[in-house]
């Protein structure tokens, strides 16, 4: 039978049935949540693929010309041939654009299954004509209103004849034809042309205030000459006491055929604000890659003893945030981004004790054994597939609560998809091109324009665009190359490099107006394969790490770049940042040699230290200063009884019992060289600390405490893991599964069945037999080799129907194999419901 022969399908069912696997697996990749569970059949698919739910989902995940298309099938004839639509959309002229571009917005409806049928019989599904045609309470972005036919609906036949004979047509003996008439003589471009070149000038105008929408208006009681001339001849017609609604077949006419007032055939360009040279976006990109992984470490050897407190509703507080925000140095806005981001890598989480804060991970001192490169895919690739949004930080959710950093509440589903939809538009531009941003969100709500959710989507854009910026995937707003390897996007190719534009305010149009497919989720070996080859790339743009400081007679040392691993751990605890940048500098003082003293250093570790490790002599004051320090480090000595002090100078006892800053501890002395005190020994610690002593915690049996800066780790904990937008994209081996599984269950449903006792079996009906005659019936298939239809009820009680062919009935089983399954299987004959044959056609 020729393709011109096969019969037009009457359903959706039967035109997915004449699909083959490829259409089919691409109506299911676009539509995840239709194999979520897997259908058992063709019918069941077309079922759910009508569903509401399913269908505002595909409605929101088209481009605004697919859009657009299916809006104008919705005012359209049910069916419609694609002459029309095609007159719908490109309008009498004919839009060129338009019409190129029709068959492609056809083609995607079509494979989403939301329309169906041959050219000459385009159906939109049902529930989408439901959601997308003009009602008086849910007007059309057409701007269309109802036909003629419905918006005389309740009208008296007597008045409908009025109308007909005032608009020049010869009355008739029924509604109906009157109706008929009336539409025809709308719908035809001379007649109505003709009628309207003799309107006045008002009814004119308050056509053109109607014609793009809103088509409804009011009118009082007694409208005016105007009004009565339009309402006489049924170009305005009543739809309510008080309010009369513009035809939508003279709308049409009005706009010259068009559905649309400006139809959108083609995304807009995103455009190149600046053009840099792409060794200057890549080296910019690393540096900044280079200061995200500072102001990381920086962060969590903060929070190294234990961080802020976790709030009762969870997340942080917002004084705490300030804080954090003044000891990184940035605005409180991206503090919550650097805070959220090493929540999202899993570098930071709650302890879980009873006095809840947030520390570091033990994945914290993994990550910082890797290469700076290894350390920034870790935090780009957590960055990529985040649902939490650290824009949101500060604002209120639907319940007027505050959204907390680290608090519930910030996971937005659409964050990884507008990312990495952001982040491929960049790449469509050439090397070293930074985007206008307005152009790159003209474009996303040109690809999403259904999604409103209080203009999300923007806001996300112009989060990923600064971001991006401050984690180094771009540098001057442009890609870099590690972070479109990092997308698994091919290399570019070698294009002339464009010098930078001479103002700072030029634009260089990039007139594409290709859509570059979206990249499709990478599978975890791509990802990988991805990592690496951005690692590879951002690893000869970064630094080598340095094994030496400079060392100042001011008692300040320079770095003048990223240190070593055990240089920078051992100068951050023996010395403070007093700034950063392209060079950091670290103070000595006496609380930060305190430190490293407490750390278990000797002094002679210290000096032998900072020769190794300078560039320069070390200066006398600074080891002045350790020394002096390391004589007065341990000579006190603070243990638990609830507290003690002890020291062999008993002048030294006298001193801290003579001062009145030491009254609050509560001091009495024991004997000549010891103090006891009824404050615990952390606070006995600070107290004598902040008088100008340099105590030293001691054990129980007498030996000194050394306090490690990086004692206090949260148990493991995972990364928080994304809150996924709808069923996840199913992979090529589940297509293939479920399709077979669709095919196999459609079988078993429509295969044709012989009548059992001369009763017709309706389709999906299971067939009822008796054990003798199912027993019988098997056994006879096992001889023949012919394959029989049986319904079947598993272990849970669910029943379904299947086509198999017997290979052995023995012991109460029956081994067969399945068709519905494309296996052999073994049946229990208890649970087989019935069984029959199948027609010989």
């Amino acid at each position: 039978m020729s393709p011109e022969d096969t019969p037009a399908p009457r359903s959706l069912a039967e035109a997915l049935r004449a699909r083959d696997d490829a259409s089919l697996a691409a109506l299911l990749r676009s539509r995840p949540d239709l194999i979520t569970p897997v259908p058992t059949d063709l019918t069941q698919l077309a079922t759910r693929a009508g569903t509401r739910a399913s269908v505002v989902r595909a409605l929101e995940r088209l481009d605004r010309f697919a859009l657009q298309t299916a809006q104008a099938l919705a005012v359209a004839a049910d069916p419609a041939s694609y002459q029309e639509l095609l007159g719908l959309m490109a309008g009498d002229e004919r839009d060129p654009a338009v019409a190129a571009a029709l068959p492609h917005a056809l083609a995607v409806l079509r494979e989403q299954a939301l329309v169906w049928g041959g050219d000459d019989r385009l159906r939109l599904v049902r529930t989408a004509r439901e959601l997308l045609a003009p009602s008086p309470q849910h007007p059309s972005p057409t701007g269309l209103g109802p036909t003629v036919q419905e918006a005389t609906a309740g009208m008296s036949p007597g008045r409908i004849q009025e109308i007909v004979t005032t608009a020049g047509l010869t009355s008739t003996h029924d509604s109906v034809s009157a109706v008929a008439a009336l539409t025809a003589l709308f719908g035809d471009r001379k007649r109505m042309a003709a009628l309207l070149a003799g309107a006045p000038e008002e009814s004119r105008q308050v056509l053109a205030r109607l014609v793009w929408g809103p088509p409804y208006g009011q009118v009082t009681a007694d409208p005016a000459a105007h009004l009565r001339w339009l309402l006489d001849r049924g170009l305005l017609l009543p739809t309510a006491p008080g309010t009369v609604v513009l035809p939508r077949e003279v709308a049409l006419h009005l706009r010259q055929g068009r559905a649309h007032r400006e139809p959108e055939p083609l995304p807009p360009a995103v455009e190149a604000a600046k053009v840099h040279r792409p060794q200057v976006v890549d080296a910019t990109a690393a540096g900044q890659a280079l200061t995200a992984l500072a102001t990381v470490e920086e962060l969590l050897k903060d929070w190294h003893e234990g961080g802020p407190a976790v709030l009762r509703a969870g997340g942080l507080s917002v004084r705490d945030l300030k804080r954090t925000a003044v000891a990184l140095d940035v605005p409180e806005p991206v503090a919550a981004f650097w805070v959220e981001l090493a929540y999202a890598a899993g570098l930071l989480a709650s302890d879980g004790e009873a006095d809840e804060r947030y520390a570091a991970t033990p994945a914290y001192d993994e990550w910082l054994t890797l290469p700076a490169q290894e350390r920034w895919v870790r935090l780009a690739e957590a960055w990529l597939t985040a649902t939490r949004t650290a824009g949101l930080v500060g604002g209120r959710d639907a319940k007027e609560r505050a959204l907390s950093a680290l608090g519930p509440g910030l996971d937005r589903s659409a964050a990884p998809e507008v990312r990495h939809r952001v982040l491929t538009l960049l790449a469509a531009l050439p090397e070293g091109a930074a985007p206008d941003p307005e152009s790159v969100l003209a474009r996303l709500q040109w690809e999403r324009p259904q999604r409103r959710e209080d203009d999300l989507r923007t806001r996300l854009a112009r989060w990923t665009l600064d971001e991006a910026e401050l984690l180094g995937v771009t540098g001057r707003g442009a890609l870099a190359a590690h972070g479109r390897a990092l997308l698994g996007l091919p290399a570019p190719e070698h294009t002339p490099r464009a010098e930078e534009p001479s103002g700072p305010g030029d634009k260089l149009p990039v007139h594409h107006h290709r859509r570059p497919a979206p990249a499709a989720p990478l599978s975890p070996a791509e990802q990988a394969a991805a990592s690496a080859a951005a690692a590879r790339l951002l690893a000869p743009l970064l630094p080598e790490p340095l094994d030496h400081v400079l060392l100042q007679a001011d008692l300040t040392a320079v770095a003048p770049g990223p240190l070593q691993r055990p240089l920078a751990d051992t100068l951050g605890v023996l010395a403070d940042v007093e700034s950063k940048g392209g060079a950091t500098v670290y103070r000595f003082t006496p609380a930060s040699v305190r430190r490293a003293l407490d750390a278990g250093r000797t002094a002679a570790d210290l000096h032998a230290f900072l020769a190794a490790h300078s560039r320069t002599p070390v200066p006398q004051p600074l080891a002045y200063l350790i020394d002096d320090v390391a004589r007065r480090h341990g000579h006190l000595r603070v243990g638990a009884a609830s507290a003690y002090v002890r020291c062999d100078d008993d002048a030294l006892l006298n001193e801290i019992l003579a001062d009145k800053r030491s009254a609050g501890l509560r001091l009495r002395r024991l004997a000549p060289t010891v103090l006891a005190a009824q404050s615990d020994p952390a606070t006995l610690l600070e107290g004598l600390r902040a008088m100008g002593f340099a105590p030293a915690a001691e054990s129980a049996e007498g030996d000194v405490l050394i306090a490690r800066p990086d004692a206090h780790r949260t148990p493991p904990r995972t990364p928080p893991e994304p809150v996924p937008d709808g069923p996840p994209m199913p992979d090529a081996a589940l297509l293939s599964a479920a399709i077979r599984a669709i095919r196999a269950g459609d079988l078993a449903s429509t295969t044709p069945r012989k009548p059992t006792d001369d009763t017709p079996l309706a389709p999906g009906e299971l067939p009822r037999t008796s054990a003798a005659e199912t027993l019988a019936t098997m056994q006879a298939a096992v001889l023949t080799g012919e394959a029989v239809w049986i319904g079947f009820v598993n272990a849970e009680g669910a029943a379904s129907q299947r086509v198999i062919a017997p290979v052995r009935v023995e012991g109460g089983f029956v081994t067969a194999y399945d068709h519905t399954a494309d296996e052999v299987r073994t049946f229990p004959l208890h649970r087989i419901t019935g069984v029959a044959e199948l027609a010989d056609d």
